[in-house]
């Protein structure tokens, strides 16, 4: 190694400790000179023993090296017990910190300088995020972070184990793409529901109507329908959330789309983006119709998603599929068309991925379109039905028409559009 480089790789390792030393001195730059057990000299230093200790163990071998290491974490150790003591503060980052830089230093100098450096910057970053990350764990609720665990078992320890195949004969379900599809879902309505729930410190209605549509806009309007007929001052806050739910659910749909199938979403933004337009419209003018001031429902929205109702979408989703393409092989493509009238009563992601999925390939543009369409026309006439059956006839005329509208300008777009081309 050149004289040039080794001076380099000490530079990066001193630079290391330096920078992580710039950090942890700041966040103890009121306490008096020589009252701290490691500032920017200190970690400087560490970094640059870490450099030499690696060099060490390149010309002399491994012994020397471990026993400088045992005798700095000891050091460092005794010193910062010392100080915990003093300011009764038993935090063990900071020797946590101390180590890492030194294991950075000796990096610097036996491997990638880039990594090493890298790793410096990551180190530096992370500490410099106290307060943020502990503020982020003090709101923090156990169902969100249940639900962030949970979606990371499904991605990293499920979804490796599943074969990437069709396993029936009429090679229709890939467990492993169909596990990948419901993840992504899960982690739309997590991204979603984290969304909102940062957007302010309290649940009101209308958040809970856009939170709700990351979820299920089916089910928020069924629940504020159920809630108008005992909260008549809040009936236009309630149609509000559910306009907004919808519009939140359409647009879902064209994200989906756009990830898996982009060649369909010039002729489904046709319809959509009017859709989704009347719909935010007509939250906005029932907001303004509110009446008191302000009157909010405390409406929780429980946890982003639950296990067994990412499974019970998970197993809607693979029945959609392997009766589209059976319907599709015994009958011809247009079967597509009941089992997207069918699905859309409950829910609108199952088909929409399904479609998606055979769109250039089984269907064409045009048949997967009108399919996605289809059920998109017959989940809203459903939440219509719903809002009518379990709702106030306040809430229920609001949520109707604000339906009926979009339904008539997507329809009006779209046909509009396609008579013109």
């Amino acid at each position: 190694m050149e004289i040039m480089e080794v001076s380099q790789r000490l530079g990066l390792a001193l630079a290391i400790g330096m920078l992580v030393g710039i950090e942890r001195g700041w966040q103890e730059r009121e306490a008096a000179p020589g009252k701290r057990t490691a500032g920017i000299r200190t970690f400087g230093l560490s970094g640059f023993l870490g450099g030499l200790t690696g060099f060490l163990d390149l010309t002399l071998g491994p012994i020397l090296p471990a026993a400088i290491f045992t005798m700095f974490g000891v050091a460092f150790i005794v010193f910062n017990r010392y100080e915990a003591e003093h300011e009764q503060d038993y935090s063990v980052t900071g020797v946590i910190a101390a180590f890492t830089v030194f294991i950075l230093g000796v990096l610097a100098t036996v491997s990638d300088m880039t990594v090493a450096g890298a790793g410096g910057v990551a180190v530096t970053a992370l500490l410099a995020a106290r307060q943020p990350l502990h503020r982020f764990l003090r709101n923090l609720s156990w169902l969100e972070l249940r639900a962030a665990l949970m979606l990371l078992v499904m991605t990293v320890v499920a979804l490796p184990l599943l074969p990437n195949r069709t396993i029936d004969p009429w090679n229709s379900v890939n467990p492993f793409q169909l596990w990948l599809l419901t993840i992504m879902i899960a982690a739309i309505s997590y991204v979603g529901y984290l969304a909102i729930r940062i957007a302010g410190p309290r649940h009101g209605i209308i958040l809970g109507g856009a939170a709700g549509g990351f979820i299920s806009s089916t089910a928020v309007t069924l629940s504020f329908a159920r809630l108008s007929s005992g909260n008549t001052q809040t009936t236009h806050s309630l149609a509000a959330g559910a306009s907004i739910a919808g519009a939140l659910s359409i647009g879902r749909v064209l994200v989906i789309s756009g990830i898996l199938a982009p060649i369909l979403v010039p002729q489904l933004a046709v319809a959509f983006i009017p859709v989704i337009l009347v719909f935010l419209a007509a939250g906005f003018l029932m907001t303004r119709q509110v009446e008191g001031d302000g009157n909010t429902v405390d409406i929780s929205q429980g946890n982003p998603f639950e296990l067994l109702t990412v499974l019970r979408f998970g197993a809607l989703l693979g029945a959609v599929t392997l009766v589209s393409k059976i319907m599709i092989d015994q009958i011809g493509v247009s079967a597509i068309f009941p089992v997207a009238l069918f699905s859309g009563l409950a829910d609108l992601d199952a088909i929409t991925l399904s479609t998606t999925r055979m769109a250039g390939s089984i269907l064409t543009t045009e048949v997967a379109t009108t399919a996605i369409l289809l059920a998109a026309a017959v989940n809203l006439v459903t939440k219509m039905v719903l809002a009518v059956l379990f709702g106030s006839r306040a809430y229920a005329l609001a949520f109707s028409i604000a339906t009926l509208v979009a339904l008539a300008v997507g329809a009006a777009t779209y046909f509009g559009f396609h008579g013109i081309a």
